[in-house]
């Protein structure tokens, strides 16, 4: 179906019994399913150390940009179990590319990371020294390729590996993992990662000392005082967010302060050195959302953790997050970023219970611990399962909605920031 001045036409949604809605039967996957990537069905991932199990499900949505039709999904993600034939050890990553050669950076971070991280000597003993490694090995492994030139593209990198009940994160960039921690009569996000932007006073600094400059568009154009270093937070950021600039350039532009890639822009203090944070899972956390920038530029960590909550399925749930991404991107922007998602339920932790989450009503009970909720599935033994977002179902046809775009205006002395 057309859409009309960039606007998203959705079809009616239908709801079944509970109250939860379908998207994978209405107007945003229908007229959508050539740019996306879903799975259909639930996986399920066992931790016999502490009997619980991880359900887990994914959806990716290539972005919509009208001066560039035929861009591909820059982002990419890795879900692989069973790490080195151990049932407890499993590993979640997304992966969102930049820059021209944004796609084949995600794609080679996607296979080498987790390739490194398992192969590391102190895996299992060390896995925050071992992420360090893997994520500085990979990037360096990326600069020496003859294929893929990093020096204005590159990726961010948010990954969740489950060591029996702790989460071990490590990111780079502006992606994001958030939790779900039930708390009396809510459920609460908990992020898991910070973003690393120029918003964040300490990343800030530390790129500051390495000689970037830290200037709006608007501001390295001359159109706002470079003086005035003060760009609100991160939620009321608009569309013209600080960036990272050479001291004498108009490049490159980068809204992150920590990628895998961008050598240029390691110059001036961007790292591949990941933050690494580690969680202990508790009955409390329910599930856990790994999702790109596409997903969070409009929606906050909180309204992402809501949605997940209030379907049964959580298929349905991923849907109706990018659906949700993806109008706020046409009203905002009038055009979209790459999407993509992954919910992973913790499931043998929760108790049943009834929960109010805002003004709604939901049973955390029957969304995260049931067993007749979802159907019964085989638990997952494949030990690497990679998914590269520009695979689509053959049977997907249709395409992007029509738009027309009015974007921010560059000047020919200042090149499109990375994006």
């Amino acid at each position: 179906m057309g859409c009309v001045h960039g606007k998203c036409c959705c079809g009616e949604h239908t709801s079944s019994d509970d109250g939860s809605t379908d998207y994978r039967e209405t107007g945003f996957v229908r007229s959508h399913r050539k740019n996306i990537l879903a799975q259909r069905s639930l996986k399920r991932a066992p931790v016999p150390s502490h009997n619980f199990i991880l359900e887990y499900t994914f959806f990716t949505q290539r972005g919509y940009y009208p001066d560039s039709p035929d861009k591909e999904n820059q982002d990419s993600f890795c879900i692989s179990t069973n790490l080195q034939g151990n049932p407890n050890v499993h590993f979640f990553g997304v992966y969102d590319g930049h820059g021209q050669l944004g796609s084949q950076c995600s794609n080679f971070v996607k296979e080498r990371l987790v390739e490194k991280l398992v192969n590391d000597p102190a895996f299992l003993e060390d896995p925050v020294q071992a992420y360090n490694s893997a994520f500085l090995a990979t990037n360096q492994e990326l600069r020496s390729s003859n294929e893929i030139d990093d020096s204005m593209s590159g990726t961010t990198a948010i990954t969740v590996l489950v060591i029996g009940d702790t989460l071990y994160v490590a990111n780079v960039g502006d992606s994001r993992a958030v939790l779900a921690v039930k708390d009396g009569n809510r459920i609460v996000a908990e992020d898991l990662s910070s973003d690393q932007t120029p918003f964040r006073k300490d990343e800030y600094e530390r790129v500051k000392l390495c000689g970037a400059r830290v200037l709006s568009v608007d501001q390295v154009e001359g159109l706002k005082d470079p003086d005035i270093q003060s760009w609100g937070d991160e939620e009321s950021r608009g569309g013209d967010p600080p960036r990272l600039w050479v001291p004498n350039g108009m490049y490159p532009g980068t809204a992150f302060t920590r990628s895998i890639g961008d050598s240029l822009a390691e110059t001036i203090g961007v790292t591949a050195l990941p933050e690494v944070k580690t969680f202990q899972l508790t009955p409390d956390h329910l599930f856990f959302v790994v999702a790109s920038d596409g997903i969070f530029e409009f929606l906050t960590s909180q309204t992402v953790i809501d949605m997940a909550a209030s379907y049964m399925d959580p298929r349905d749930a991923c849907a109706a997050i990018a659906e949700k991404s993806y109008k706020l991107w046409l009203e905002l922007e009038n055009r979209t970023d790459d999407i993509t998602i992954i919910i992973v339920q913790i499931k043998g932790f929760s108790n049943s219970g009834t929960f109010r989450v805002g003004s709604d009503d939901i049973n955390v009970g029957a969304v995260l611990n049931s067993r007749t909720g979802t159907p019964e599935i085989p638990a997952a033994h494949e030990s690497d399962v990679h998914r590269s977002v520009r695979t689509s179902f053959s049977e997907l046809h249709s395409d992007q909605p029509e738009a027309s775009v009015m974007g921010p205006v560059h000047s020919a002395e200042c090149p499109r920031p990375i994006e």
